[in-house]
């Protein structure tokens, strides 16, 4: 479909009026949705683990693992929590509000919801925040990438066979159709991406005042840190599964390695061996091995490694007809070189050694830079290493683990600065798609003259002494 501005305003009128008919409100009538998308994903399967292949030329099994399964997990953690997290809050008004003793805070859908979804996990990225909004009472407009074609193609089907145009739609096409959708008045906009174009959401939604959520990857990457006295072998393991994951087309993915330069060569043997044991001497020609979105982005791995041509001490091959390139650590690069400064989003992996004694100066060039979305340490000792997860800033991390701080039920998925703002996952995705509403319940009987003039005299020192009093 050729989408113009009138095209997409008359989606976004046909919500509008859909919302305001009050039937998102009913927790009973949004449970049924959930459902209804849950079993709508299980019933898809084999078309969207297909859609997956043909975008990314993921396995069915890292399909289901990184795509499919976390979505099914994600509507089941709403489902057990929804009514809960939906019930009004009760709360004492307060001395000062004397007579009125109760007041309420209702939570309250903002409306209508656009969802702007990347190419890398094009199933979870949509739908997991769409369960989000659902759970709070939104319709949604879910503009997908135009990247992932397949994926989008498999979107549309299922949202049309189970919600109608005016609850969920998916809106596909490129930048211009973004924009068309960024020029319509949303009352919450959720976009998951890049620092730039971030900025250009923000910008565009700063006209209505629309609240917005950002998922992003961080400007300048996410750090992996090792110390000498980490577990190697334990390390190397955790951090090639990681890499090899979508190809490193990943948002909380390690984008640099520091490690101490007094175990640097023992762990860079063992990394390597864990990526040949893994994926095998060429990943590039193992059919596991997700392929890279575009062209575009296998140019970019050959022109980086190229110019580190002479630090390349694993991989920087690649199948440009296949378009898989594959995982290539570069080593030794220093801290300030620009590879190090900028997400990768890749099969990369820059190493940057640093003296294991001079650790905090190493966190220091961290903390100065753009916030990551997400920090990993390996090291035995816990207590430096819990004083560095709660002294620096970044969206989460692991000790001596990867990535899986994601899928702890309960806990939000976050970034902060340049990787995000906002929060989602269970109830901090309901809450993200919520406003709490207070309202007072005043009395008509008992009401005292406290608040009313006269403000002076005896009478106004009566007040002030009361006033004073109620304070406490």
């Amino acid at each position: 479909m050729a989408y113009t501005q009138e095209t997409v305003h008359a989606i976004v009128e046909k919500q509008q009026a859909f919302f305001r008919t009050g039937a998102t409100l009913d927790v009973n009538w949004r449970i049924e949705q959930l459902k209804k998308l849950r079993q709508a994903v299980l019933d898809h399967r084999d078309m969207l683990e297909k859609a997956l292949y043909d975008d990314l030329r993921k396995s069915p099994v890292e399909a289901y693992l990184c795509d499919l399964g976390p979505v099914i997990v994600e509507v089941n953690e709403i489902l057990h929590g929804l009514r809960r997290w939906a019930r009004p809050e009760r709360h004492f008004s307060g001395l000062m509000c004397f007579p009125s003793t109760r007041t309420t805070v209702y939570k309250m859908p903002y409306g209508v919801s656009l969802i702007i979804s990347p190419f890398n996990f094009p199933i979870l990225l949509t739908l997991g925040v769409l369960a989000a909004s659902i759970s709070g009472g939104n319709t949604a407009v879910l503009k997908t990438s135009s990247k992932s074609a397949a994926s989008t193609e498999a979107l549309k089907k299922l949202i049309a066979d189970i919600y109608p145009e005016e609850f969920v739609t998916v809106v596909d096409g490129g930048h211009d159709v973004a924009d068309m959708c960024l020029e319509e008045r949303f009352d919450k906009i959720f976009y998951t991406g890049s620092p730039a174009v971030a900025k250009h959401v923000l910008e565009r939604a700063s006209r209505h005042l629309t609240s917005v959520a950002l998922e992003l990857g961080g400007e300048t990457g996410n750090w992996c840190i090792v110390r000498k006295d980490a577990n190697l072998r334990d390390a190397a393991r955790k951090i090639a599964f990681f890499k090899l994951c979508n190809a490193g087309q990943i948002c909380i993915n390690i984008n640099q390695i520091a490690v101490a330069e007094e175990v640097a060569e023992p762990f860079l043997a063992e990394l390597k061996k864990e990526f040949i044991r893994q994926i095998g001497e060429k990943a590039e020609e193992n059919p596991d091995y997700p392929k890279l979105i575009t062209e575009k982005v296998y140019e970019k791995c050959e022109r980086l490694t190229e110019q580190y041509r002479d630090r390349v001490i694993f991989g920087g091959t690649g199948n440009r007809e296949t378009v898989r390139f594959a995982p290539t650590i570069l080593y030794p690069v220093k801290i300030d070189e620009d590879i190090v400064r900028h997400e990768l989003f890749c099969p990369l992996l820059p190493v940057v050694p640093y003296r294991d004694a001079e650790i905090e100066t190493l966190l220091d060039v961290i903390a100065e830079r753009e916030h990551p979305l997400s920090m990993y340490v390996f090291t035995s000792d816990r207590k430096w290493a819990n004083r560095v997860m709660r002294t620096l800033q970044f969206g989460g991390g692991c000790i001596n683990e990867v990535c899986i701080h994601m899928m702890v039920k309960g806990v939000p998925f976050n970034g902060t600065g340049h990787s995000g703002m906002g929060a989602y996952h269970g109830e901090w995705g309901f809450r993200e798609f919520t406003h709490p509403q207070t309202v007072l319940t005043g009395r008509t009987h008992m009401n005292l003259p406290l608040r009313e003039h006269p403000y002076s005299g005896k009478a106004g020192e009566r007040k002030r002494k009361l006033l004073k009093w109620f304070e406490r």
